[in-house]
């Protein structure tokens, strides 16, 4: 605590007065408080711009090696610029003749150390060159074509309908089906899914119900990683896959939930003004999410969830709402209860977490028996997550 210094004439029986009262200490130790989480936010967003810099100096050396790749083909395939042809035709405009003598002689007598030997050579060059460049050019052509159906930016969706057969649809559907299993299983099979999820993402960047997958798997990885830096890696990049995703379809409601479950993944290990600040945009995909899909169990969850945290801040998280925000969040016991009731309306023993909430629902609002009846119900169901 700060105190007052005593000028050197009063000696050392003066005493000493604190210069600032109870209450001003401890406005002050939360102001310091706030700029030192400033701070630490501000030195975060650095590292994650120097990141994504890295990223983007690595994408256009990616580019830039790919083209000269292709340049090269391109002069192998022309290492001969001036095509050696043989005509007969006193007219031919053949360059290799034209670029020698100027006129197009026919006269092998007059040739005879010339052009004579010269088209005798270039007949089996030509025939070897004209093979070996229709074979590079159908390699060529099938890698771009191959390089536009990769490329959501080059190929309208006209085309992209064209290009994605029958059996790459039902490859789809088949990887989707897969991915949706794993996702149940234990943690091997979910990083496995991770895995097939990712081997598969420039074959399927261009699907819906393949990307908000891939999103949940990065939330998979994200919660089973002991690892802060992981988990913030892995939310982040689920994260920028539905940003993307959400761009192209905002009417899908797993796209809105999973995007609201990978910010509050992100904002776990943040400071108290950025989890308040994703609490906001937690809340409104959510709300989305449930208008798109009513009878989502999953979506009730959440919002449950969200208004039993809200009901239960902190003085301090609630003055840090107040001074950011004009209306701060606002959610009481009896909504989340509410909406862990309609999960069970919905799906009987969804979640043994749902039961859980509803217990703790119960016991907040004093209602004993009911608080009890629902933790037995809760552990009649199997713990199939970490949760």
């Amino acid at each position: 605590v700060p105190r007052a210094l005593v000028a050197e004439e009063a000696g050392g029986a003066a005493e000493h007065t604190p210069l600032l009262t109870q209450d001003e200490q401890r406005d002050v130790l939360e102001h310091l408080d706030l700029v030192l989480r400033n701070v630490s936010e501000l030195r975060k967003e650095v590292e994650e711009l120097r990141h994504s810099l890295q990223r983007l100096a690595a994408d256009i050396v990616g580019e830039v090696r790919s083209h000269l790749e292709e340049t090269q083909k391109v002069t192998r395939r022309r290492r001969f610029p001036f095509p050696r042809e043989r005509s007969d035709s006193t007219g031919s405009s053949s360059i290799y003749f034209t670029a020698s003598s100027g006129t197009a002689n026919t006269d092998d007598a007059e040739s005879e150390g010339g052009y004579s030997t010269a088209n005798a050579e270039s007949d089996y060059e030509r025939e070897t060159e004209r093979e070996s460049e229709e074979g590079e050019d159908e390699v060529s052509c099938e890698t771009v074509r191959i390089a536009r159906r990769d490329s959501l930016d080059l190929v309208s969706e006209d085309e992209t309908h064209l290009l994605v057969d029958s059996s790459l649809e039902e490859g789809l559907d088949q990887l989707l089906q897969q991915a949706d299993r794993l996702h149940s299983g234990d943690e091997l099979e979910k990083r496995e899914g991770f895995q097939l999820l990712l081997n598969n993402k420039l074959a399927y960047a261009d699907q819906k119900d393949f990307l908000w997958r891939l999103a949940r798997a990065h939330s998979d990885m994200c919660e089973m990683t002991g690892e802060v830096d992981e988990k913030r890696s892995y939310a982040s990049d689920g994260k920028e896959v539905l940003e993307l995703a959400l761009q192209r379809w905002d009417r899908s409601a797993e796209c809105h939930q999973w995007y609201a479950i990978l910010c509050g993944q992100l904002a776990e290990h943040e400071s108290i003004q950025k989890r308040i600040q994703t609490g906001y945009v937690f809340k409104e995909h959510i709300d989305k999410a449930i208008e798109l899909k009513p009878e989502d169990p999953q979506s009730y969850y959440l919002l449950g969830r969200w208004c039993y945290q809200v009901s239960h801040l902190g003085w301090l998280e609630k003055r840090t709402a107040s001074a950011l925000f004009e209306t701060p969040p606002t959610a009481t016991v009896q909504d989340a209860l509410q909406n862990f009731l309609r999960v069970e309306e919905l799906s009987p023993g969804f979640s043994k977490a749902g039961r859980v909430y509803i217990a703790k629902c119960y016991r907040d609002l004093g209602n004993t028996s009911a608080a009890l009846l629902w933790t037995t119900l809760a552990s009649e169901l199997p713990a199939t997550t970490k949760e």
